[in-house]
């Protein structure tokens, strides 16, 4: 009996494969990190190849560590890093660049363009998004300006895109389905999500010819079978979705005003608005968060482009820790961060800001400054920027979550979530099970083949062992600390212009 679901949970820095059972437990979990690569100053590829290769080997690692065949998995889910584009012969099935990833900042002159044409209101009436470099359709035109010919044979049928779901898809089909989910396609900024289409102003606006673009499909369902070859026999792939929507399902946030904030390289808050997209006047973008059975939910998200990348900085920049686990007891070793404030804004500032041009600052140094307060201020930034997006999804959708639910590694930090309480104003809610990525999307795929009946069954697993902080501080201390870090991040903006 097939009583298992795989999920592949395919991330920035690494490739890891979960086996979930029918009550929501991990069984067995397998994780392999993979190359980044740095060719320029703010530019951030992938190997597509090794992004499979490492995808794989998790996958059937799992099956090994659980002892199982492929036989007991009823359906494999997948969920990943969302922006990075990649763009495949269709033939050959062999990439023609590297992927760009999400974090990249190298088409952000294509993007000043499309500004200057105007395009910033159509942009953000059609798909919810701004014009940012984050976002897959500006690397789609880099790439096919990149390599030669390659505009030519993107119009002649023989190139594919596809952000890191389509191309997963691809492999383990052995190329026979090319599709996406709607929750992907949402973020790739030529996706109209009001008319649940690919858009074809903003494609012949970018160049971009409809036919690399994957079919849009369901988040949950069966889009095609992994070929034999991989496990053993076929095992229909039955749920996708992008990695924040994923964890948005994964915490059982199916409701309207519901809210999750996920810790991981960034930060990602994303706040359930029900089944008519809700403009935003704040700077965040407006997402689908899945489709079923061709019903649209959707989400406001915004996106911190340096959360846990702050405390790699703190490793593997300057030196001051060895292990992200020190972070949480130097902070709490000293009483405040001593008016010391970073901005975390390597690669630019997303939302609410989306400013490319600002770059990251340390302010309020003095000889008192310690180690131990900069490893503070590190860990307390990304908690404000978390507060930046939250204040604006209340503005936006007139809705206050009664509590934020959160994910991600940086979660297990104690010192961080109580004072993402005390900066938010209301409770932080951390479940005892921290896969809710992974298990977003195998609770996907389950649904998709029957596994799992509806929603509510799975709602009990992810409320069991809950953590909750709450506030412990007054309103102007909290507004004090907020003028600070409003005051850091105005000097940080526009930063690459000096």
């Amino acid at each position: 009996m097939s009583r298992y679901v795989l999920a592949l949970d395919q991330g920035t820095t690494s490739s890891r494969a979960l086996l979930f059972d029918r009550e929501g437990r991990v069984v067995a979990v397998a994780q392999h990190e993979f190359p980044q690569h740095f060719p320029k100053l703010g530019w951030v590829e992938h190997d597509p190849a090794e992004i499979w290769d490492s995808q794989l080997r998790a996958a059937r690692g799992v099956l090994v560590q659980a002892r199982i065949g492929a036989e007991a998995i009823a359906a494999i889910g997948i969920t990943n890093q969302r922006e990075t584009a990649v763009v495949w012969d269709r033939h050959s099935g062999e990439p023609i660049h590297r992927a760009i990833v999400w974090q990249s900042r190298q088409t952000a002159p294509i993007c000043e363009r499309l500004r200057a044409e105007g395009l910033e209101s159509e942009v953000r009436a059609r798909t919810g998004l701004v014009i940012d470099a984050y976002f897959s359709a500006t690397k789609i035109r880099f790439i096919l300006d990149a390599v030669p010919g390659a505009q030519q044979r993107a119009e002649r049928g023989e190139l594919a895109f596809g952000t890191i779901d389509s191309w997963l898809v691809h492999k383990l089909t052995k190329g026979r389905v090319h599709a996406t989910d709607a929750s992907n396609a949402s973020r790739t900024m030529i996706y109209d999500i009001h008319a649940r289409a690919w858009e074809p102003g903003l494609l012949a606006a970018l160049r971009i010819p409809r036919e690399m673009l994957p079919t849009v499909c369901d988040s949950s369902g069966v889009v095609g079978d992994a070929d034999p070859e991989w496990f053993g026999r076929a095992i229909p792939i039955a749920g996708i979705a992008g990695d924040q929507q994923a964890a948005l399902f994964g915490q059982g946030c199916f409701e309207p005003g519901r809210a999750k904030n996920t810790y991981g390289t960034g930060c990602f808050l994303l706040l359930h608005t029900g089944e008519q997209p809700r403009s935003s006047t704040s700077g965040l973008v407006t997402t689908v968060a899945w489709s079923l059975g061709g019903r649209f939910e959707y989400a406001l998200e915004g996106s911190v482009f340096a959360a846990g990348a702050a405390v790699q900085w703190l490793r593997d920049g300057l030196g001051l820790i060895s292990d992200a686990e020190e972070t949480e007891a130097a902070a709490r070793s000293v009483p405040d961060n001593a008016g010391v404030y970073l901005v975390p804004a390597f690669v630019g500032l997303g939302a609410p800001y989306w400013d490319e041009r600002a770059r990251g600052l340390l302010i309020g140094i003095t000889r008192g400054t310690t180690r131990e307060h900069v490893i503070r201020a590190t860990l307390e930034a990304i908690a404000y920027q978390s507060q930046d997006l939250f204040a604006c999804m209340q503005a936006d959708a007139g809705l206050r979550p009664s509590a934020l639910r959160v994910d991600g590694g940086a979660c297990r930090n104690g010192f961080l979530m109580q004072f993402q309480a005390d900066v938010l104003g209301v409770p932080v809610e951390r479940p005892r099970m921290l896969e809710v990525t992974a298990f977003g999307a195998a609770a996907l795929a389950g649904l998709g083949v029957g596994l799992f009946r509806d929603r509510r069954e799975l709602e009990s697993v992810t409320a069991e062992g809950t953590t909750r902080f709450e506030p412990q501080i007054d309103a102007a201390h909290r507004d004090a600390l907020q003028a600070g870090w409003k005051r850091a991040v105005e000097r940080s903006l526009g930063w690459e212009q000096a």
